[in-house]
């Protein structure tokens, strides 16, 4: 803006300051917050929707045609429909793009009736719960795009609560969570041939590595990835310890046995345990076996920086467990898909 413009505008500033002052009542102004409110409120009823409409016809090149108002950020728009259209409001939309991404990042992180308080205080557009709820059922959440090829994925179930009919207790389900290392999370919900279909559809480095605790649930899926020879599959070392741990006793012998399997040296550190007979113990040496193929050098994994551990996708879990298990949430089963993909979206970043 050249120094005459600015001049000129803030001439109109102060004038236009001048005339919403003399509009405000004394109780309006008593301290800075509510000069804050005050003030913006001023901006979404007299000022922002003049300036939305002037801009919005300088972009768009039409005038005429059929009239609509569409709540914005900046106050209710009158727009034609032609315009409207052409920036990209679609007919039947009773709010602005603008104002529909402040409110998915909302609901995609708390209640629909919190997120209407939210909304309202942050922005001073009102979006009723119910209307929330609408735009979430209408909004179509795409596949995330993948740049570049995976090298590196983990996978891991998490659990959502599903209402079921009046009279009978709710449930809790499994649902599967994917974390493509560094790039994207996705989540599933009783969809396991669309979340294999999707990983295969992804471009993937020659080999890739695909790391899962000790559930046959999550190998039976990691199993359908590519082909045999296109996967490096690790036994997480967390859960390897972890488990390993939970047998008790000797820490000393226990040290041995974990130094054994930090090295991939599985026979060795199964040794140290081979004549203890407690049921721990015993799930221990069978289950080491059942993932022998998976239990690599991790010592050598590590110093490659090869990938050893699912804390991606446990933490993407956490994360989308925030909004799904908030207090007193039980979900329509058929609603659930939407709602996480909903909530990855926002966890890639992608509602923005």
């Amino acid at each position: 803006m050249n120094p005459e413009d600015k001049e000129s505008l803030e001439k109109h500033l102060r004038e236009i300051a001048a005339i919403l002052l003399k509009n405000t009542p004394p109780s309006s102004l008593e301290d800075f917050e509510s000069i804050e409110v005050t003030v913006r409120d001023h901006i979404l009823t007299e000022v922002g929707p003049f300036i939305g409409s002037f801009f919005g016809e300088a972009a768009s090149g039409t005038r005429g045609g059929k009239k609509r108002k569409s709540q914005s950020i900046i106050g209710r728009v009158s727009v034609s429909e032609g315009r409207a259209e052409k920036l990209g409001c679609p007919k039947n939309r009773r709010f602005s793009p603008f104002v529909e991404k402040c409110c998915l990042r909302l609901v995609a992180n708390e209640s629909f009736s919190r997120a209407a308080e939210d909304i309202e205080m942050m922005t001073g557009v009102k979006v009723s719960a119910s209307s929330q709820h609408r735009l979430v059922a209408k909004t179509r959440f795409e596949s995330v795009e993948i740049e570049g090829k995976i090298e590196a994925l983990s996978l891991d179930g998490g659990k959502v609560r599903v209402r079921t009919p009046n009279g009978q207790a709710s449930e809790w389900k499994d649902y599967k969570a994917i974390s493509l290392h560094g790039q994207a999370t996705a989540a599933f919900y009783q969809e396991h041939e669309k979340l294999i279909g999707w990983v295969n559809a992804l471009s993937r480095e020659r080999v890739i590595t695909c790391v899962g605790d000790g559930h046959d649930g999550i190998w039976n899926l990691i199993e359908r990835i590519g082909e045999s020879y296109e996967r490096r599959e690790v036994l997480d070392w967390y859960h390897l310890s972890e488990n390993l741990y939970r047998i008790g006793g000797s820490l000393k012998v226990l040290k041995r046995v974990e130094n054994y399997l930090w090295q991939g040296q599985i026979d060795e550190g199964l040794g140290e345990i081979s004549r203890w007979s407690g049921k721990e113990a015993r799930n221990f040496r069978a289950y080491v076996p059942k993932h022998r193929s998976r239990i690599p050098d991790y010592s050598l994994y590590q110093e490659l920086g090869i990938c050893i551990g699912s804390g991606s996708v446990e933490s993407a879990i956490k994360q989308i467990g925030n909004r799904m298990k908030i207090v007193g949430a039980q979900w329509k089963a058929d609603n659930i898909p939407r709602y996480l993909n909903l909530r990855c979206a926002y966890l890639n970043g992608e509602i923005r």
